[in-house]
């Protein structure tokens, strides 16, 4: 096999200005620009910075109700059953990319189509894989977004500066009822408090927020929660939301009830019920914990503006 082509071609970033940036390496079935949302330009348009996927496995062990991946992979062999794909070719493109890539640093999401922890009770366990390929440069790193709690390889090994962990979270009672499968809500925050301790950046997401009858309660419990264990780099919101390739196929549709507002981006919860949500998460964030580096998930620019943030300074969960 010959060295992966890096393809770099200009963007234009939220903020107005334009970069050249790497659309891909190679064929793009291992790093490759996500670039599914549009740059908004209307009120209703979803905001989502174009950032880098490791796409080094798809799939997840877990059964949440809503995974999207249902749908993402509805057309794949395997479905959403967790394969990982071979790792020379994954050590080819992703050396490729660190040696040809230099200017500002990349933040390579690794759990876009998969749990990034999924395989860590295996042989060969890719937080150590990936770490591996990681040492001796010090201006990419990667972003393991997970429901795991597995993160007893990545407190054994060295190279906290390569590697930026966020655990999504939910309200507990939401988790036990449509996170099948995945740990519990109070051992993935513990998880985080290990990594934070051991000198790892920790972000949290709190997606996918569900106006169940009692959210106040739930999402205010869970922000103390948090607070009492650590204090997260960065937290993203998010709520609930299906693309109809999701909703036709997933066995358990009793969260769509929730959903009654159509969008550019599938069916999501009432408009001014987000408002709601997203505006207690962050008056008690402020408030009681004095913390303010929150952003938002795949939300529309009327959603952003109506609570007084500015989109075009985004720091939101995968993104440097």
């Amino acid at each position: 096999m010959g060295i992966p082509r890096i393809v770099v071609r200009p963007r234009t970033l939220l903020y107005g200005g334009e970069e050249a940036s790497v659309e891909r390496v190679g064929d793009g079935s291992i790093i490759t620009r996500f670039d599914k949302t549009p740059l908004p330009t209307k009120p209703t348009d979803v905001v989502c910075p174009h950032f880098l996927e490791l796409k080094w496995a798809t799939g997840c062990p877990y059964s949440c109700a809503w995974c999207y991946l249902q749908g993402t992979l509805r057309f794949a062999p395997r479905k959403k059953r967790p394969y990982v794909k071979p790792y020379d070719k994954v050590e080819q493109h992703v050396r490729a990319f660190l040696s040809s890539v230099n200017g500002s640093g990349e933040l390579l999401n690794a759990g876009e189509l998969s749990d990034s922890l999924m395989y860590e009770r295996n042989g060969r366990p890719f937080s150590k894989f990936i770490l591996s390929l990681l040492q001796g440069q010090h201006r990419h790193k990667v972003l393991f977004v997970t429901k795991s709690d597995e993160v007893h390889h990545l407190l054994e090994v060295s190279g906290q500066e390569h590697v930026v962990v966020s655990f999504s979270l939910n309200g507990h009672d939401v988790a036990r009822t449509f996170e099948n499968g995945a740990p519990g809500v109070e051992r993935r925050i513990e998880a985080g408090r290990r990594l934070n301790k051991a000198g790892y950046r920790v972000r949290i997401r709190i997606d996918p927020m569900v106006p169940v009858p009692d959210w106040q309660e739930q999402y205010s419990k869970l922000v103390d929660d948090i607070f009492s264990a650590f204090v997260p780099e960065r937290i993203t919101l998010g709520s609930l939301r299906g693309l109809q390739s999701t909703i036709n196929n997933c066995p358990d549709r009793s969260w769509v009830d929730y959903l009654s507002e159509k969008s550019n981006w599938g069916r999501r919860v009432d408009k001014q019920i987000r408002q709601s949500m997203y505006g207690q998460v962050i008056g008690q964030l402020r408030s009681q914990h004095g913390y303010s580096d929150v952003a938002l998930c795949k939300e529309t620019v009327e959603v952003w503006n109506a609570l007084g943030m500015d989109y075009r300074q985004i720091k939101c969960n995968c993104i440097p």
